[in-house]
């Protein structure tokens, strides 16, 4: 399913509108710099998302988009808009309703704005050059953020000391240095630091009965052999090749289970929903969604995964670290393979096929979810009052009428 909650701000035919209007104000500057050249005009910016106007007015105006109150509410979930139109749209997301069609591919979309920008994909053209360097961008929000390169532009300002910065991420990584955020915990005592230089400067404490220390990372273990398999991590070298597709690992055990990828067993069974694994770490981390515990808890901001591999992705999201971009619209994703999933809603991709009615999805987790449709189960189960849902979606918010509206009661800290 595709997020049209935030299509302000990620599709680019959106921006590019927004463009076309300063654009338009730049040009109606021109005109008064020729026609009055005296007069001196100062820009202003909006102090909560940084975008500059020329006047107090206009920057008054839209504060109204900030301030204003959303009372347009979704039946289905909760979520409110400022105004009935995105409330429109938004619903859409539930319906599955998407009225423009690609005439070129079929795809549909949600808005009008999100095929003009898809039909770009079609001709191969980048339209918006940079005037500086000649590169080539497909929205104009995309080439707005490259010409901070050669403008020195540093539209995200820290309210604390001042220092601005050219993409928010940075900012965000810049305010753990007056907060006391501390997003690199060791592992072992659940220490934070706010850099990992000086996590691995405290990992030696921990190191006297390791003797075995990584020169890269600073952690330590008991063995050679252990430390030599967690150094692959770091080199890339993976020794362990699969015979059959040609997939290498780090360990000989993580080939064994890669193995039964290709056999089909699966000699895990869920004892709920008789969902079976390859793995018994995938049975534990699945048995989590029935149970809806989330035992890793964001010290940030506190939101709770089911595993600690996510909370460690998510935490890219206040440290700005190792995010990836798309190079269509400009969106980033902390990890890679969300990234791919999300290029597909841009080339019109849908690989995954429901072997029932035939429909197409963008991602597996989409088909999965589709065939409870089929099925009739309802898997996930509330554990206060036995209730089941369809949707671990669906649970959650049914769990805030036992807390109070918690989303985070699970977490065990």
């Amino acid at each position: 399913m595709e997020d049209v909650n935030d299509f302000e701000t990620c599709n680019p035919a959106v921006n590019n509108r927004d463009s076309v209007r300063e654009e338009d104000n730049g040009k109606k500057q021109g005109l008064s710099s020729e026609t009055s050249s005296h007069r001196n005009i100062t820009d202003h910016r909006c102090e909560i998302c940084g975008k500059k106007y020329s006047s107090e007015h206009e920057v008054f105006a839209h504060k109204q988009i900030h301030n204003r109150k959303k009372s347009f509410q979704c039946e289905t979930c909760g979520k409110s808009f400022n105004n009935n139109s995105k409330l429109i749209i938004h619903v859409r997301s539930h319906t599955g309703v998407k009225p423009y069609h690609c005439e070129i591919c079929g795809k549909s979309f949600f808005i009008k704005s999100y095929l003009t920008a898809h039909k770009i994909i079609h001709t191969g053209k980048k339209p918006f050059h940079c005037e500086i360097c000649g590169k080539c961008f497909i929205s104009s929000s995309c080439l707005t953020r490259h010409k901070r390169i050669h403008t020195g532009e540093k539209p995200f300002r820290c309210e604390v000391c001042g220092k601005s910065f050219t993409q928010n991420s940075h900012l965000v990584v810049h305010k753990t240095t007056h907060t006391e955020e501390k997003p690199y915990p060791c592992e072992i005592c659940g220490k934070c630091f706010v850099n990992s230089s000086n996590l691995k400067t405290h990992m030696k404490i921990h190191n006297r009965g390791n003797p075995f220390q990584c020169d890269v990372c600073g952690k330590s273990f008991h063995d050679k052999s252990n430390l030599t398999t967690h150094k692959r991590i770091h080199s890339g070298e993976k020794p362990f090749p699969c015979e059959i597709c040609g997939k290498a690992f780090t360990q000989n055990s993580h080939l064994a289970i890669h193995k039964r990828s290709h056999t089909g067993e699966k000699p895990f069974y869920c004892e709920i929903c008789a969902k079976s694994f390859i793995s018994n770490s995938d049975l534990t981390k699945h048995q989590r969604l029935h149970a809806g515990v989330k035992p890793y808890r964001c010290e940030l901001c506190g939101k709770c995964f089911r595993d600690n591999s996510n909370l460690t992705t998510h935490k890219r999201i206040h440290t700005g670290e190792n995010l990836h971009y798309c190079e269509f619209c400009g969106k980033t994703f902390i990890n890679n393979s969300k990234l791919v999933v999300h290029i597909r809603s841009h080339t019109g991709e849908k690989p995954y096929h429901c072997d029932i009615c035939g429909k197409s999805f963008l991602a597996s987790s989409y088909i999965t979810a589709h065939k409870i449709i089929h099925t009739g189960g309802k898997p996930f189960y509330c554990q206060v009052c036995g209730k089941s849902f369809a949707y671990n979606s669906n649970l959650t918010r049914h769990k805030q009428m036992h807390v109070g509206g918690n989303l985070f009661f699970n977490c065990e800290t």
